[in-house]
C-alpha cells in the first residue's frame, strides 16, 4: 500500500499540517509507504523515515490562507498513479483543485478538519469544487463525531462519514518551577475566534492567588494589552508572546488548569487541549455549537465546558476545578486517563490503518 497525504503547507504552522506530518511519520513507522505533498517557498524533499517523506513543491504566493501552487497540480498529475490512496486534508482549495485536475482513479479519503467559516465570500466560488470532492471521496473522516454529523456541507453523505480523533505524543516530563500562584494557562494565536478577551475578563473574578498566562502572538496583541491595562489586570494577566516548543512542557507542568476560551466554530477540535491532558492537566473549554471542542474535553471528567463569550463562567469553572484539592486531583487523574484512552498518536495511526484497510 502506498499513500499520499495531500494539502496545506510547510513548515508546520497549524493543526492541519501537524496532523498530516504525524500521520505520515506514524504510518511510515508502521511500514506503510507514505508521502506528504504540500506547498512551500523553497522546494525540497524531507526524508522523514525509511517509508515516509515530505515533498514540498514551490508556491507562488499565499492568498486567503491558501498557498497558490501550480507546481502541486503538475506534480500530482504526474505522480498520482503511484498511490493506492490519496488522503486529502480539508479545507485547502489548492489541494482539492490539484486532485480534481490530476485524473486520479484510486481511492480518496477526505479528512474534514473544519468547515470554511471565515472566508464566506470566497466559499461561494469554492463551493462547486468542495461539492465535487465530497461526492468523489470514498470515505470522509472527521476529527470528532460532533463536527461531521453537524456540518451543513456533509448532509446527505452520512453513509461515508466516520471520525478519527487527533492523537499526539505526550509532552516530555518537566519539573514545575515553584510558584505561589495558581496558574491558568492558555496557548494559541492572538486572534478573535480564540476568545481571549473573555479569558482576560475572567481574571477579574479570580482571587489574587491566581494568574492568567496567555502564550502566543497575533494581530490582537495590542488590543488585548490595552484591555489588560484598562481593567487594571497587569499583575494578574500576562502575554509572554510565542513560547518555544522546548519550554512548553515546563509551562504545562507549572499551570494548574488549561483554558481554551474559543468562541467560534473555527476552533474545530483544539489540539492543545489534549496536549494539556497528556500532562495530567484539567481543561476549561467552551460549548461552541457544531464544534468538537466540548467533546474532546469530557465535561465533569477531564474538565468543565461553559458557554462561549462569558468571563464569569470561565472563572466559575476554573474555581470549581481548582479550589478543592481532592476534586482537583481527581480532575487531573481523569484528564490523563482520557488522553490515554482516546488521543494518543498510536490510537490515531491504528484508526487510520483500519480506514485504509477497509478501502
Amino acid at each position: 500500500m502506498k499513500v499520499l497525504q495531500l494539502g496545506k503547507f510547510y513548515p508546520i504552522l497549524g493543526g492541519v499540517e501537524k496532523v498530516m506530518w504525524e500521520l505520515t511519520e506514524g504510518l511510515g513507522r508502521a511500514g506503510v509507504d507514505c508521502d506528504m505533498l504540500c506547498a512551500c517557498e523553497k522546494p525540497q524533499v524531507i526524508q522523514m523515515g525509511e517509508h515516509s517523506r515530505c515533498i514540498c513543491v514551490k508556491s507562488l504566493f499565499k492568498a486567503s490562507a491558501t498557498m497558490i501552487s501550480p507546481a502541486m497540480i503538475s506534480y500530482l498529475h504526474k505522480h498520482c498513479p503511484e498511490y493506492d490512496i490519496i488522503h486529502v486534508h480539508h479545507p485547502d482549495p489548492m489541494a482539492a483543485l490539484a486532485l480534481r485536475l490530476s485524473g486520479y482513479k484510486g481511492k480518496v479519503v477526505l479528512h474534514w478538519h473544519s468547515d470554511i467559516i471565515k472566508q464566506r465570500f470566497l466559499l461561494k466560488f469554492y463551493l462547486p469544487l468542495q461539492s465535487w470532492i465530497v461526492r468523489h471521496s470514498d470515505i470522509i473522516v472527521g476529527t470528532s463525531p460532533v463536527y461531521v454529523s453537524e456540518s451543513p456541507f456533509l448532509q446527505g453523505v452520512q453513509d461515508k462519514l466516520t471520525y478519527m480523533p487527533i492523537g499526539v505524543d505526550p509532552l516530555p516530563d518537566a519539573c514545575a518551577e515553584p510558584s505561589e500562584y495558581k496558574i491558568v494557562f492558555s496557548l494559541g494565536r492572538l486572534v478573535g475566534y480564540k476568545g481571549y478577551k473573555y479569558l482576560i475578563d475572567a481574571a477579574k473574578y479570580l482571587p489574587d492567588s491566581y494568574r492568567v498566562v496567555i502564550g502566543g502572538e497575533g494581530p490582537l496583541r495590542e488590543e488585548l494589552e490595552a484591555q489588560i491595562k484598562a481593567e487594571g489586570l497587569q499583575d494578574k494577566v500576562s502575554l509572554p508572546g510565542r513560547i518555544p516548543q522546548e519550554k512548553l512542557p515546563g509551562m504545562f507542568a507549572q499551570c494548574s488548569v488549561f483554558c481554551l476560551s474559543s468562541i467560534w466554530k473555527t476552533e474545530a477540535f483544539g489540539i492543545v487541549q489534549i496536549e494539556a491532558m497528556s500532562c495530567g492537566k484539567p481543561v476549561v473549554a467552551t460549548r461552541i455549537p457544531g464544534s468538537g471542542v466540548s467533546w474532546v474535553n469530557g465535561h465533569g471528567y477531564s474538565g468543565l465546558n461553559v458557554e462561549p463569550c462569558s468571563g464569569p463562567q470561565l472563572a466559575k469553572a476554573i474555581l470549581e476545578i481548582t479550589e478543592d484539592p481532592v476534586v482537583y486531583q481527581q480532575y487531573c487523574n481523569n484528564a490523563l486517563e482520557r488522553y490515554k484512552a482516546l488521543f494518543t498518536k498510536e490510537a490515531m495511526i491504528e484508526k487510520c490503518l483500519e480506514i485504509y484497510n477497509k478501502l
